[in-house]
């Protein structure tokens, strides 16, 4: 089996502790030689600055090609744009293009003044540069304000139309699930790459919990095998072994490029593209 691309989901800290936390991810990980690696906005879009902080030190002292998360929260159309010329500036031309949750405190997403409605607008604004990768994200299983099953497709659909190069899913916990909404996609007529993205997991009271406010269904045999594993004290080897088994089946299933959520912890991750077969590439150079 041909080892897959890899890239790497990092999100900005929120303390000192967390700092040092996503350095020592970053310089276990960039040696795996990922083809991209994406920093994330926090909810409401509150880490706007930070995550272009962290975006353009990654990619000065590591040499990644770096993509910076971009929402349409608490920002006028004008003040996004300027955020994307600050990127090119400094040589960061990947952008994710979302429409990012609603802030704290609200039920749901509304439009700031002068900004962009949705993902789709915010893509055709990018597009229309022409001077970035535009990344959009997709949900094989369904989100939480579709409106029926068909509508995640129907809006990927929309965003690669307006001009979006590829597009992320949202994680899952079974390759089937990928595979499904792979065919869904190509009956539709989208072309543009789909890579799945994978989420390790590190607790599964955590995962478990993150998945149900996404929309995500967990598997009856998952909770069961869980629940076994903290038993006997073996939840880090039960995940290492879901994680891989998942990967495998998807890259058998035709996948070529797998994209993890780090949670800014890198142990369960390396373990799992190790367990691919991909194996550091490149030596780290001490960067300041």
């Amino acid at each position: 089996m041909k080892p897959p691309r890899i890239s790497f989901e990092f999100f900005p800290p929120k303390n000192v502790n967390s700092t040092f936390r996503l350095s020592d991810t970053v310089r276990d990980l960039a040696p795996l030689d990922p083809s991209f690696v994406s920093v994330t906005y926090g909810a409401g879009g509150t880490t706007r600055e930070l995550t272009h902080d962290v975006v353009s030190t990654i990619h000065r002292n590591y040499g990644l090609n770096v993509a910076a998360h971009l929402t349409c929260v608490n920002a006028s159309r004008a003040e996004t744009m300027d955020i994307v010329d600050r990127y090119v500036a400094s040589g960061v031309t990947d952008i994710v293009a979302l429409r990012g949750d609603a802030p704290k405190g609200t039920d749901r997403f509304a439009a700031t003044p002068d900004g962009f409605a949705n993902s789709v607008e915010l893509v055709e604004a990018l597009a229309k540069r022409g001077d970035v990768n535009i990344r959009v994200g997709a949900y094989p299983d369904r989100h939480p304000e579709a409106r029926d099953e068909n509508a995640d497709v129907e809006w990927l659909k929309r965003k690669i139309d307006a001009g979006a190069d590829s597009a992320i899913t949202q994680f899952f916990f079974e390759a089937e699930t990928f595979f499904r909404f792979r065919d869904k996609c190509a009956a539709a007529g989208i072309d543009a790459p789909i890579i799945p993205g994978i989420l390790p997991i590190e607790t599964w009271s955590g995962v478990r919990k993150f998945a149900q406010s996404c929309g995500t269904p967990v598997p009856v045999w998952l909770d069961e095998a869980y629940e076994r594993a903290e038993r006997d004290g073996r939840e880090d080897l039960l995940s290492i072994s879901l994680a891989t088994e998942l990967c495998t089946e998807l890259v058998e299933g035709g996948v070529e490029d797998l994209h993890f959520y780090t949670l800014n912890k890198p142990g369960l991750t390396r373990d799992v593209v190790h367990a691919l077969g991909v194996t550091p590439r490149v030596a780290l150079q001490n960067v300041a």
